[in-house]
């Protein structure tokens, strides 16, 4: 139990918001080895009262709960219907039991093996899962609405950012288009100036634990100092304003995409770039997500789907 804690507390402290948390348990793990190193009760009460005071540091994963769906036979109805469906629970904190409506499943259950089948206390059977990025981002605290999966994912796709490439987002809002182009590329610099929707920001990156984004409390349409941008992303209201400050910032072969909900915003914008010889105009799009229900001889268009979000325009720096 010792070198196990021991080994979640290394000597080489990370920087950012888990800082002070390695610290202490470092701390921690020093009155142990000094305090009573012959007393084996004192050194587990001791670890527990440790993993306990700090759920939310690095070294405790988020956990995921995924019900097994379940269906019977009616013979009334002469077909199979859905008696539980599939559902995802969190769980941030593996050190204690955690309760659902289908009953409580241990800690000692949550800390199994990511895949393994875990069974609550009415026997209800669960999918035990470590939790991955995208499933924390999903979670993330929102001051407005974000832009979709589906847009963020065909403007990463399009523009080909990657490993090394710096992004530009203007309008954080919650941060939500910053944190997963952080997760793609080398550096991601968003600006706003609405002090609230920072905070929320600040605070939604400290809790996935990225260090590669800049939240700045600063104008885009004053300009900006970033210089050879891989990519500038405008989600801004007026987007044609920001032709200039986008102009300075781009490298050549740079990309500038303007996420508009209004299609007068998008053509103001369009008609103002394509005005400017340093801009070339590639093309507006608009995505629609439909889900299928796919069932043994049952295939379908589901009813509820994402239909329209924003128009994409992509304009590329020559």
């Amino acid at each position: 139990m010792e070198k196990r804690f021991i080994e979640l507390c290394p000597t080489k402290v990370p920087s950012g918001p888990y800082g002070d948390v390695a610290k202490r348990l470092r701390q921690e793990a020093a009155i142990i080895n000094t305090a009573a190193p012959s007393d084996p009760g004192f050194e587990l009460e001791h670890l527990k009262l440790c993993f306990t005071k700090f759920p939310a540091s690095p070294f405790f994963t988020m956990k995921i709960l995924i019900s097994k769906p379940k269906k019977e036979f009616v013979k009334d109805l002469g077909k199979e219907i859905s008696i539980v469906k599939m559902k995802k629970f969190y769980v941030d904190d593996s050190t204690k039991d955690y309760s659902t409506h289908y009953g409580t499943i241990k800690n000692s259950d949550l800390n199994k093996k990511s895949g393994s089948v875990v069974k609550s206390d009415q026997g209800k059977e669960f999918i035990l899962l470590d939790a991955d990025f995208i499933d924390e981002y999903k979670r993330i605290k929102r001051t407005s609405q974000i832009m979709t999966l589906k847009d963020i994912g065909y403007i990463a796709a399009q523009t080909g950012i990657g490993k090394r490439s710096k992004v530009v987002d203007a309008g954080t809002g919650c941060g939500g288009n910053s944190i997963y182009l952080a997760h793609l590329c080398k550096e991601v610099i968003s600006y706003d100036i609405n002090s609230e929707n920072i905070k929320v920001a600040k605070d939604n990156i400290k809790n996935l634990g990225l260090k590669n984004i800049k939240v700045k409390n600063k104008d885009f349409f004053k300009g900006i100092d970033e210089k050879d941008i891989d990519l500038i992303i405008l989600d801004l209201p007026c987007p044609k304003k920001a032709v200039k400050s986008a102009e300075k910032s781009l490298r050549v072969g740079g990309y500038l995409v303007v996420y508009s909900p209004q299609i007068t915003q998008t053509n103001d914008f369009v008609n103002a770039v394509k005005k400017n010889d340093n801009f070339l105009y590639e093309k507006t799009v608009e995505l629609m997500e439909r889900n299928w229900k796919i069932d043994k001889l049952i295939s379908r268009p589901r009813s509820q789907g994402i239909g329209h979000t924003g128009f994409l325009s992509f304009v590329r720096r020559v």
